[in-house]
């Protein structure tokens, strides 16, 4: 029997982000999506999560949530049966970008979500298309909906997050890395090496779309996603979880 699917929305996202996929998928699989809303470290959003999800599942990860994904991973490895990582990073912040942040952090707690948004989201990180405005405009729609307080813990999660590459280099499980073709050059560099940590790691690079492909491109990344989860498990033992 296939496993459950969980997805893991990213910064600024509630679950209608992966309303294409709930769409296509459940058809064939239990699809879930998992908030990360609680805590101001990616270590507390996943300790929240592992007291509810499944005993095993395959996890699916967008930005934010792809780094809760790898710390679940790295806490709880046996419980992870396939991950897939998309538009997101393994790396933790540079002093730079930590401190980048912090602007955002402000207007995020003075509740001027739309600033933060465009700090977050630049219009040309979205693929060019008649699909764009809608798209930027569901992503504001879902900041509003979170509001400031979750948005100021996700923010702040994302600038204390770890590095996850050690963890990569243990995974023992089918592996997808993805991101969208719009992002450009470096971005697509990092997601590249980013699969290259992992034993059995994939990438899929989906063309006509930048920051939200699971928005952006559905059809592709749903077709990426279902050969993901159609993948033979690697292997059924895990490695003992990171201390």
């Amino acid at each position: 029997m296939q496993e459950p699917l969980v997805l893991l929305p990213g910064l600024l996202c509630d679950a209608r982000v992966f309303g294409p996929q709930l769409t296509a998928l459940s058809r064939d699989m239990a699809v879930t999506v998992a908030p990360i809303t609680r805590g101001e470290r990616v270590e507390e959003i996943a300790s929240e999560l592992l007291d509810v999800l499944p005993r095993k599942s395959a996890i699916a990860g967008l930005g934010l949530g792809g780094v809760v994904a790898m710390e679940i991973l790295r806490r709880a490895p046996e419980r992870v049966t396939r991950i897939a990582l998309m538009d997101t990073s393994a790396l933790s912040e540079t002093p730079q970008s930590s401190a980048d942040l912090e602007p955002l952090l402000t207007k995020a707690r003075a509740g001027r979500l739309r600033e933060v948004v465009a700090g977050l989201v630049h219009p040309n990180t979205l693929a060019p298309g008649p699909d764009r405005a809608e798209v930027m405009a569901l992503i504001e729609d879902m900041a509003d909906h979170l509001g400031p307080e979750i948005l100021f813990r996700q923010m702040r999660a994302r600038q204390r997050r770890r590095d996850y590459q050690p963890t990569l280099r243990r995974c023992k499980v089918p592996a997808l890395v993805l991101c969208g073709a719009h992002v450009g050059m470096a971005p697509i560099k990092h997601h590249t090496f980013l699969a290259g940590l992992i034993p059995y790691g994939k990438l899929e690079v989906i063309e006509g779309a930048g920051q939200f492909p699971v928005l952006e491109q559905p059809e592709a990344t749903n077709a990426a996603l279902k050969a993901w989860m159609k993948q033979p498990l690697v292997l059924q033992t895990q490695v003992a979880p990171e201390v």
